[in-house]
């Protein structure tokens, strides 16, 4: 995928009033206050969002800078990228937009002539504009099966669905899913695909549902909510990224630098966790939060997304 570079800095212009009420509208970021406080931003850092998202943490971020601050946003969907330009116009700092995989980050950074980073925050979660991009995250919108967050894919979860093997699928779901009935699930995926390929959401969701027993169907989660996170998962590569993500974000980390996680699932945040044990055990970090930071019951009340979040934060020495 070609990368693409958007840079935009402003006059020192006064940052209040830009956020957008269209935005925030649509998006809620999720454990906000607690990661720019836990993050202990300076006005002269130079900060990373990982994932730009609907841009509710860069804006947060960039309240805390100052002219001589730098705030570089990454995301691989080209929509969320000149979401955050609009929502960003006319910040303080000087911001970087760059189209790319986080896991890349390292790499992405040295190109943009940035040698060392202060922050960096990791939000894991997806924004609500992801599920009406029309590319099959929802099981209650009939569209094309393709849970990639680049317009320009590897690998969709069509092709996953469609050709990959029984045990393969079972696998997927089982692991990155946690889901107790995949193996029935695969088998009713391979068998219905027999008769002909799946190419929408809604089609899978609906095989799902015939695969679980009947009390599965009417429980708190929709039967089809831990296939399409493993789908999801397993078509972008999202843990993979996140291990080099967290390990090229810590190579470019200055002493006294931190770096935060949120995380949504258990498999996420057991990565988190490990990735920055090492780093204490090692000598090289400091845990700031030795238990993951949750969300208050009222930010869960005002925002169900949020229950499941979690909050970790490492300094490095």
């Amino acid at each position: 995928m070609r990368t693409r570079l958007i840079r935009s800095s402003s006059d020192l212009v006064p940052r209040t009033g830009h956020l957008s009420s269209t935005l925030e509208a649509s998006h809620t970021s999720v454990l906000l206050q607690e990661a720019i406080d836990n993050l202990s931003i300076r006005s002269h850092d130079t900060v990373v969002d990982a994932t730009l998202g609907g841009a509710g943490h860069a804006r947060a971020i960039a309240n805390k800078l100052d002219g001589s601050g730098t705030l570089v946003g990454f995301d691989l969907d080209a929509d969320a990228i000149e979401r955050a330009r609009t929502s960003l116009n006319g910040v303080m700092p000087k911001t970087f937009c760059i189209e790319a995989n986080f896991r890349d980050i390292e790499r992405e950074l040295e190109a943009a002539g940035i040698d060392g980073i202060d922050k960096v925050l990791f939000d894991l979660g997806w924004s609500a504009y992801q599920l009406e991009a029309g590319r099959g995250f929802s099981f209650l919108k009939d569209e094309p099966l393709l849970m990639t967050f680049s317009k320009d894919p590897k690998l969709s979860a069509s092709t996953i669905v469609n050709e990959w093997g029984e045990e393969s699928i079972a696998d997927i779901i089982f692991g990155w899913g946690e889901e107790r009935y995949s193996r029935r699930i695969a088998h009713v995926i391979v068998e219905r695909r027999k008769d002909r390929p799946f190419t929408s959401s809604i089609e899978l969701a609906d095989a799902i549902r015939s695969a679980v027993p009947a009390a599965y169907r009417h429980g708190r989660l929709h039967p089809a909510t831990r296939t399409f996170q493993a789908l999801r998962i397993a078509t972008n590569d999202e843990l993979g990224a996140l291990k080099d993500g967290l390990a090229g974000a810590w190579k470019l980390l200055r002493p006294g630098g931190r770096i935060a996680v949120i995380t949504f699932h258990s498999i996420e945040d057991r990565i988190a966790k490990e990735v920055m044990l090492g780093y204490e055990r090692s000598g090289e970090g400091k845990r700031i939060t030795r238990s993951p930071i949750k969300p208050t019951r009222e930010e869960t009340v005002s925002n169900p997304r949020a229950r499941s979040a979690k909050l970790r934060v490492i300094e490095k020495l």
